[in-house]
This record gives structure tokens, C-alpha cells and sequence, in this order.
């Protein structure tokens, strides 16, 4: 471990984490749940929230793809994004969807002032977030596509716009 500069579990509870949530709303796949737990522990994410009928670990599903992080990176579960929601802005966080809207901007114009903590909802693979929560969001990002999809996994994108949240952080 020593030699790829990893940290020990104990470590990784000890370490400052960039001020980000990653609230996973309705997703069906164990197996995209444990690669978002997994992206999260790569970027030092502060928590994973997760909503719905999301799966929650432990479960060997998401054991599988988590590889350990399940047990590094702090989650928690609620009932409805909502109350998920309401909890982070009343905690002073901004709270983004990742999804595609006629008022959604592209990730690389995201931008943090110090002190700034966002929370991140990534929806279900089909149907993405729902309605009423991008309703009750400040703002709908989105990753920049060229190709003939306009979608990507939710894990993928999630590791995605994670590394571009991170990026933001650490230039401000």
C-alpha cells in the first residue's frame, strides 16, 4: 500500500474530505451503487446519501464493485430525496441534479466560492431524477456530450462529474 500512496481505512476516516455529497436517487443496479461507493472513496467524497428504493449496502452486489469502500465512505439512507434534500440546505449546501434540462449547465461551468459544499442527485438509469426532486434542487448539471447517446451510466457519470467537482474544489 505504502508504495501506491493508499490509505488504511483509519487513514481515510482521518483524512479532510472535499465538502461534496453524492445523493443516489431510485438506481436499480447493486452493481452501479458499489461503483458510485468506490468513485466516492477515490475522490475523498464527504457522504453518499441514498434515496428511495436504492439498494443500501451490505449486499454482496455492491461489495463487489465497492471493493472496500462501503466501508470507508459514509452513507446514509432516507426515504425520499426530499427529506435528503432539505437536510443539505439546511446545512448550507448547494444541491445540484445531474441531468439534462432546458437550464442545465455543462459541468465545466460549475464554480466554487471558498467554504462552498455542493450535494450532487443522480436519478434512476431509466427514468433519471425525478420531477418533483428537480423542483426542489438549485440547479440541474450536465456532462457534455458529442456522440449519437446523449446518456451515459449513472456510475460513470456520477465518477465523472465527481472528479469535476473535485477539480473545481481544489482551484478555488
Amino acid at each position: 500500500m505504502d508504495e501506491l500512496n493508499r490509505k488504511s481505512v483509519e487513514e481515510f476516516h482521518r483524512s479532510n474530505k472535499h465538502p461534496i455529497v453524492v445523493i443516489l436517487e431510485n438506481i436499480r443496479s447493486m452493481h452501479n451503487v458499489g461503483s458510485v461507493f468506490r468513485s466516492a472513496d477515490a475522490f475523498l467524497i464527504e457522504s453518499l446519501y441514498l434515496t428511495g428504493y436504492t439498494p443500501c449496502p451490505p449486499h454482496r452486489d455492491i461489495h463487489k464493485t465497492a471493493l472496500g469502500a462501503t466501508e470507508t465512505v459514509a452513507w446514509k439512507y432516507f426515504q425520499k430525496s426530499s427529506e435528503a434534500i432539505e437536510l443539505l440546505k439546511d446545512q448550507g449546501y448547494t444541491v445540484y441534479a445531474a441531468e439534462q434540462t432546458n437550464e442545465s449547465i455543462p459541468t465545466q461551468e460549475l464554480s466554487f466560492s471558498d467554504g462552498k459544499k455542493v450535494a450532487i442527485i443522480f436519478g434512476n438509469e431509466a427514468s433519471g431524477v425525478e420531477e418533483e426532486t428537480l423542483n426542489s434542487c438549485d440547479g440541474a448539471v450536465e456532462i457534455p456530450q458529442f456522440g449519437m447517446k446523449h446518456s451515459l451510466n449513472v456510475s460513470v457519470a456520477a465518477g465523472i462529474v465527481m472528479w469535476e467537482c473535485v477539480r473545481k474544489l481544489s482551484l478555488a
